[in-house]
């Protein structure tokens, strides 16, 4: 069946390294057709000159001056330039957002991470892509795994000295760096180094334009599956411990795109681990101690997720006015009134609600909660060996009881 489409109402075109001589001639044809260019100062000024046509840099910051600058420039011809393929880690996902795929034409050159690949012979399916660019350098600690391959896409010179410390930081400091630059044009270049080595490398000896490939070295990481050992985070012993962990989060069900409260958050571990399972998750995570909330913080700084929102307040008041859930964690603070229902109502249907508590007024309850809406109420005890003088017998940790509930289309 025959798809109608309204014409688009701006035209991406991508731009190598190479500049206005490597633009194919389909998309140099919209260029120069265009009534409007928008562009970066770098790409507009490699523009040859046409008579009439409006040219008009990116707005700063851009994010929130986009909006205005599109409205005004509706009803005519615009072409937006960007580097490579602009929908990796670029402006076409920007636009793609605020209008509508349908609205939007993308004339893709060959992207910076696909020219990385080609000159270190690493196939796609063997590295991963993490872009830096307007972003905190911690994410790169979720990828630290022995063996691992990384492109980085770096926001300037100083990427690699910043990536090269928080390596050999981590233990990672054999790791190899080649900083790739100026891909893809007659200046390309190559410099190769070890993490630690590259410490004190003045950025000025780095091309600005370029792409960090990373392959890994170092100590058995923590990997992706939930159930991180309890030392991976700082604590006070308000924590849920690791088998807890794993057991809640095998019933959070993290997925793509998903939002978590972690509520009463302690360590904040249920919402480090929920966004560590997949970039795109999201996490807010609420704590009444001051002291704890700025311990979420570093914890999730450490494990490669700095995203995480800490909300310091106590719930159910400091939930008002957080973005929806998709899954809600109670750690904490079930008792108190209004908690369980502020939690309940803001989950959509298929949104998971998981409650522990340790107290017989916890249990009381959840145990109510769980004769009123239904789902699954679970006892868990945990023992561990330990020394009893010169034997070894087992330890057991508190009993926990588990609320979990899947809510049902309403």
């Amino acid at each position: 069946m025959k798809v109608e489409t309204s014409p688009p109402r701006i035209t991406v075109v991508g731009v190598g390294a190479d500049g206005w001589p490597g633009v194919p001639e389909r998309p140099r044809e919209l260029v120069l057709a265009a009534d409007t260019v928008l562009g970066g100062h770098r790409h507009l000024a490699m523009l040859p000159d046409v008579p009439g046509q409006e040219r008009r840099a990116w707005p700063s910051p851009l994010r929130e001056g986009l909006p205005g600058l599109l409205a005004s420039l509706e009803g005519r011809a615009v072409v937006a330039l960007a580097s490579g393929d602009p929908l990796v880690s670029g402006i076409g996902g920007t636009l793609v957002e605020l209008l509508g795929a349908d609205a939007v034409h993308v004339e893709p050159a060959v992207s910076s991470v696909s020219l990385a690949r080609a000159r270190m012979g690493w196939p796609a399916q063997g590295c991963a892509v993490l872009t830096l660019v307007g972003r905190d350098p911690r994410l790169l600690m979720r990828e630290l795994a022995p063996g691992h391959r990384v492109l980085v896409l770096s926001s300037g010179a100083d990427t690699p000295g910043t990536v090269a410390a928080l390596l050999a930081g981590a233990g990672y400091g054999a790791s190899r760096m080649t900083v790739l630059g100026d891909l893809g044009s007659a200046a390309e270049s190559r410099l190769e180094s070890t993490a630690h080595d590259w410490l004190g490398t003045p950025p000025e000896e780095v091309p600005a334009l370029h792409v960090l490939a990373v392959e890994l070295a170092g100590p058995a990481g923590y990997g992706l599956a939930a159930g991180l050992p309890d030392e991976a985070f700082e604590h006070d012993g308000q924590l849920t411990k690791r088998d807890l962990r794993a057991c809640a989060l095998a019933r959070l069900a993290p997925a793509p795109g998903q939002h978590l409260w972690d509520v009463g958050a302690g360590a904040g571990s249920v919402g480090v681990e929920w966004m560590r399972a997949h970039p795109s998750c999201t996490a807010t995570a609420v704590e009444a101690d001051p002291g704890r909330a700025d311990r979420i913080g570093r914890n999730a700084g450490r494990l490669g997720v700095p995203g995480l929102r800490v909300v310091t307040g106590r719930a159910p008041d400091a939930l008002a006015g957080l973005g929806a859930p998709d899954a809600v964690f109670v750690g904490g603070g079930a008792t108190r009134p209004g908690v369980l229902d502020t939690c309940l109502e803001a989950l959509g249907p298929g949104g998971r609600l998981v409650v522990h508590g340790v107290t017989l007024e916890t249990e009381q309850l959840l145990a109510d909660a769980y004769r009123r809406h239904g789902g699954e109420l679970t006892r868990i005890a945990v023992e561990t060996a330990a020394p009893i003088g010169t034997f070894t017998g087992w330890t057991p940790a508190r009993t926990v009881t588990q609320w979990c509930l899947t809510v049902p289309d309403r």
